[in-house]
């Protein structure tokens, strides 16, 4: 019997059978890793780093099998089933994109989720208590700090009446972060401007959109798109002259103005505990998902003198970095 018709027979065992057998003990654990966009992924040393402190070894006790998806939903899908139709033993899916692809094509093999926005939401998940299925991990929570994040927007820049929300519909938590978001505008008496975009090419059109719709600011949220173009959108933004609050240390990194949310490589070196379960014979439906314990706000002075932008005193005290 082939080991994943093994698996799925077990499916409501009390753990995970990837431990045993004589298959298991000739050849190291394949880890694959699934991304929706190009490398390189400034995140994935931090789930190599994390392995490493567990004492393995890669080309020794583990394989590590990385697919990019450039961009592109079809080929997302196809590496998806690609990975999961070999001898992959545990799928480290990189953001929502990549999560629902490889759902789509199994309910066996054990899913970690290095970066997800929502866990509650994701599939096959019951709750974050008792997953119940396949999938376990951590989820970043983007739902839950989208309120804030336009408040302290609007805190380091108090002149800000209309914000502009940058976003790609396609992303599955949008609406969820969209109306979030929305409640703190009216509580702030802040006015929204939705800017919708889906490709690059577009995001040159989608910021001349937000400033000729008189837009004073600019909140981008913390999904795949957004990261994977965070240079982009910090250069236009600045192009702009548009003060933009994002969701991770990366885009302050890049040039852009702040960012307030977890830190994602120290994410991606915990969700290495989680392969490490699995690989130990753990049920992920048993592995309660973990929601981040630090967040971090930064600042780039540099970024905010380009636009001619004071931080206030105040918010800068707040900061955990401040980049001179």
């Amino acid at each position: 019997m082939r080991r994943r018709e093994f698996l799925a027979l077990l499916g409501c065992a009390a753990t995970w059978p990837l431990g045993a057998g004589a298959e298991r003990a000739s050849r190291p654990f394949i880890i694959g890793t699934l991304h929706p966009y190009s490398p390189p992924d400034p995140w994935l040393a931090g789930l190599r780093q994390g392995l490493r402190d567990l004492g393995y070894v890669e080309g020794k006790n583990i394989t590590i099998e990385e697919r990019w998806a450039e961009g592109s939903d079809e080929r997302l899908d196809r590496l998806a089933k690609e990975l999961i139709d070999g001898k992959t033993d545990i799928l480290v899916v990189m953001m929502g994109p990549a999560l629902r692809a490889a759902t789509r094509h199994t309910t066996t093999v054990p899913i970690v989720m290095a970066v997800s926005g929502d866990g509650r939401r994701a599939p096959g998940v019951a709750s974050l208590a008792r997953p119940g299925g396949n999938v376990t991990g951590l989820t970043l929570m983007s739902p839950d700090l989208a309120g804030l994040r336009l408040s302290m927007l609007r805190e380091a820049v108090p002149a800000a009446r209309r914000v502009a929300v940058l976003y790609n519909s396609s992303e599955g938590i949008t609406q969820t972060e969209m109306l979030a978001t929305e409640v703190a505008a009216r509580s702030l008496g802040v006015a929204l401007q939705p800017v919708e975009v889906h490709s690059a090419e577009a995001l040159g059109g989608a910021f001349a959109d937000a400033s000729a719709g008189g837009a004073d600011a600019l909140i981008t949220f913390a999904h795949a798109f957004a990261f994977f173009h965070r240079q982009q959108i910090s250069e236009l933004a600045a192009r702009y002259r548009l003060p933009a609050m994002y969701g991770w240390r990366e885009y302050p990194d890049a040039g852009g103005l702040m960012a307030y949310g977890p830190n994602v490589a120290s994410t991606l070196s915990r969700s290495a505990t989680f392969i490490d379960r699995i690989i130990k014979g753990g049920n992920p439906g048993d592995m309660p998902i973990e929601q981040p314990t630090k967040f971090e706000l930064v600042v780039n002075l540099k970024a905010a003198k380009a636009l001619g932008l004071t931080v206030p005193e105040s918010f800068l005290l707040r900061a955990d970095e401040v980049i001179e």
